[in-house]
């Protein structure tokens, strides 16, 4: 069949100004990125490198809030919420003086802004440009001064080329970022023959901050001329009549102590060219495990050509920020001292949805800096879980960055409440070895953190279940305060911890595993609401009803839907309860009111996809794609406003999802096609069970997959029809299925519409 390209040339181009770093094109390997955001008179380089935050106050440990803990449920049981919060930030502020006001983690800083001001500029706009395929950003000024930057994957460094036919005539520089820093920076610039440098020390670094936390950091450039002269002058080089400047910018973050940290070993190759050809391949190997084209007609705002891009886009932007830390709020960038929630790592959503997308489109390496950053804080979350609830096991803050430390909270954002954090992040460890089928991986790393977080919930849990709780930034209605009672998120997310220790133990041939259904069995169950949606809370906290607020950005208590569906929501009021609750937040998302946290699309469209709702997703999708993309396809948080890449990964997400679900020994294929995505072809989506769709496309209500596996299996999969066949297939064992999408016929999918267990053939079933 004929379907729509998937390897465009992919990127963005664009004459948009560039007013602030906000508008910048990116550029990322990782460890190291750059902010490219020039003018007609100012080529502009914003670096950055994944360490760099900027140790602004003393990481103090939790409060020890356990020994109040009996009076805490007592108020929370008798519908105080209000009073509660306020007891544990009055508690903390007893406890430490330093708590008297809301702490923030420590910031994600700039390192420095690589300029070049050439001396006659002419007027207009840049011609600016991004390959996704390569990370190569490159820009053309009016005066007919051209640069490209490229951050490498394979060297952590910046390579930037400015070439000039007339020749380069202007001022090269060097400068510490813009703006007043929260704390002292010491930074002396230097400028010598082929080199800038910028060496900056943190001279008030906090006595309490930890070993995370830099002392300084070093940025140096190293630069070759063709033709012309280039001298040191105050302030960096002048350029006279220079054809071509390379240069090469490394940045080393310094530990503490009083030995800088010595900078790696410059790659034997530095000029432009050949640090683009070392890193290309890497860039592009992981951008190229998963395509995608998408046609018809626009709906909901937008085209699917469109999406289809901003797939691109959103991968690229995260592809070019997972280094040895996984992304932060910005990625591997900032362009302001002050970023936005001081650009860490946000665990109450925003990390999940950055990185929601990874496994999905064919890159789980991508994932283990996930688990390396929480398996380096596990002092902390071991702490955490002590100090605030006298229990074994670990909790993870909603904010971190330098530290695990759960020291970000007050009497509104009650944070310390929320308790779901490692069980969260457990799933993404068992979803790592759904989709890698790593059983090492599965034996020493992903089975010890499920313990340890089911651990706490073994203490923690009382009669009562979850008290206190949280679900994440909304209040019941009729509530004085976020602290709850039984928030819906915590059940499932403790549910889903359980199964996956479950079926871990199996997996591994372990005995213990009955420990974990116990727990289970603990567990409030799900409640449908008085207007028919599955109730963000449980139940009601002593006289107060815990009602619904559906006029809320976050959507936490679809938290069953959004990785593998729970089995308990195959009964049919509450599939019927979960289709209702994401109409119901949809319906605010529509309005006028809804603008800031656009990861809460993220939770809605994942949803509506496992439930097979394919206009719902659709709708979701929309919001998010006309809403919150810079012209230069750059994701935002609010609408059109703070640079932020939660999106990044959860747009990808969602689409992947509306295109494969699945589950251990289990394949829906086109289980959420919308009606306007008339034809499309999918290269590369992977499914749990180790399952790779090495190709799925469709046009005019015909459609073909290519099925394989990472080991040998038997598989079902489901159709759009209803129907579902029985598979084997492996490694070297591809599968070849031809079915129909039923788009004209608005058809549910399998997973909605076929209670039959027995399997039947679609028409057209081939090996």
């Amino acid at each position: 069949m004929s379907h729509p390209r998937t390897a465009p040339r992919r990127g963005v181009r664009t004459r948009h100004p560039a007013s602030s770093w906000e508008d910048a094109l990116v550029t990322g390997g990782g460890r190291v990125g750059a902010l490219v955001h020039s003018t007609a008179g100012l080529v502009r380089l914003t670096l950055g490198h994944e360490r760099l935050f900027l140790p602004a106050a003393d990481a103090l440990p939790a409060p020890e809030t356990a020994r109040v803990l009996p009076e805490l449920r007592a108020l929370l049981l008798a519908g105080r919420s209000r009073e509660a919060a306020e007891r544990i930030a009055g508690f903390a502020a007893t406890e430490d003086p330093g708590y008297a006001e809301t702490r923030w983690i420590d910031p994600l800083v700039p390192a420095a802004v690589l300029s070049f001001a050439p001396r006659s500029p002419a007027p207009g706009d840049p011609l600016r440009e991004c390959d996704f395929a390569t990370g190569v950003v490159a820009e053309t000024l009016p005066d007919g001064t051209r640069h490209r930057a490229v951050a490498s994957r394979a060297d952590a460094v910046v390579a930037v080329e400015l070439t000039r036919a007339a020749g380069l005539d202007g001022t090269l520089r060097l400068d510490p970022p813009q703006g007043p820093p929260p704390v002292r920076i010491a930074a002396e610039p230097a400028a010598a023959p082929g080199l800038l440098r910028l060496a900056a020390r943190f001279p008030d670094r906090p006595a309490g901050a930890t070993a995370a936390a830099p002392a300084g950091y070093t940025v140096e450039c190293a630069l070759t001329a063709a033709g012309g002269t280039a001298r040191p002058v105050p302030g960096g080089l002048e350029l006279r009549g220079v054809r071509r400047l390379e240069a090469v910018v490394r940045i080393t973050v310094d530990p503490p102590g009083d030995t800088p940290a010595a900078p790696p070993a410059p790659p034997g190759d530095t000029g432009f060219d050949r640090v683009l050809a070392r890193h290309a391949p890497l860039h592009g190997r992981l951008m190229d495990r998963f395509r995608i084209g998408l046609d018809g007609p626009p709906a909901e705002g937008t085209a699917p050509a469109h999406l289809a891009r901003l797939v691109d886009a959103g991968r690229y932007a995260i592809v070019s920020s997972c280094g040895d830390l996984p992304p932060t709020l910005q990625g591997v960038w900032s362009g302001t001292y002050d970023p936005p929630w001081r650009s860490g790592y946000t665990f109450d959503g925003n990390l999940f949805s950055a990185v929601a997308a990874l496994h999905a489109t064919g890159t789980p390496e991508l994932m283990t800096p996930v688990f390396d950053l929480l398996e380096g804080m596990l002092g902390d979350l071991r702490e955490n879980a002590r100090r605030l609830y006298g229990c074994r096991g670990i909790l993870v803050p909603a904010h971190a960055s330098t530290s695990g430390r759960h020291q970000h909270f007050g009497p509104v954002w009650c944070l310390t409440c929320w308790t779901a954090g490692a069980a969260w992040a457990g799933r993404l460890y068992w979803d790592h070895y759904a989709h890698t089928r790593d059983r090492a991986f599965l034996r020493d790393r992903a089975l010890p953190f499920l313990t340890e977080a089911a651990l706490f919930h073994e203490d923690f849990l009382t009669a009562d279940g979850f008290v206190p709780s949280y679900s994440p930034e909304n209040t019941p209605a009729g509530a004085g305060g976020q602290a709850c009672v039984n928030a819906t998120m915590d059940v499932a997310a403790v549910r889903d911890l359980c199964r996956n220790l479950m079926r871990a133990h199996r997996v591994l041939g372990l005995p213990g595993g009955r420990r974990w259904a116990a727990l289970a069995a603990r567990l409030p169950a799900y409640r449908v609401a008085p207007g028919g949606e599955l109730a963000e809370w449980a139940g009601p906290a002593g006289p107060l009803e815990q009602a619904e607020e559906h006029a809320h950005r976050h959507a936490s208590h679809l938290y069953p839907l959004w990785y593998e569906p729970d089995p308990a929501l195959a009964a049919p009021r509450l599939r019927a309860a979960a289709a209702a609750a994401v109409l119901a937040r949809l319906d605010w998302w529509r309005g006028e009111e809804s603008d800031e946290m656009a990861f809460g699309l993220v939770q809605l469209g994942l949803a509506a996809a496992r439930l097979g709702e394919a206009e719902q997703a659709h709708a979701a999708l929309g919001m998010l794609a006309s809403r919150y993309w810079r012209p230069t396809l750059t994701p935002t948080h609010n609408r059109g406003e703070l640079f932020n890449v939660d999106i990044g990964g959860g747009l990808p997400a969602v689409v992947a999802a509306m295109l494969l679900g699945s589950t251990e020994g289990r394949a829906d294929l086109l289980p959420a096609l919308p009606g306007t995505w008339t034809a499309g072809r999918v290269e590369g989506l992977r499914g749990r069970g180790g399952l790779v769709v090495d190709v799925l496309e469709w046009e005019r209500g015909r459609a073909h997959a290519r099925l394989r596996s990472a080991e040998p299996r038997s598989l079902v999969v489901a159709f759009p029809d209803g129907t579902r066949s029985r598979v084997d297939c492996g490694p070297r064992q591809a599968i070849s299925l031809r079915f129909q999408t039923f788009l004209h016929a608005r058809s549910r999918s399998a997973s909605k519409s076929c209670p039959d267990p027995s399997c039947r053939a679609p028409e057209g079933y081939s090996h």
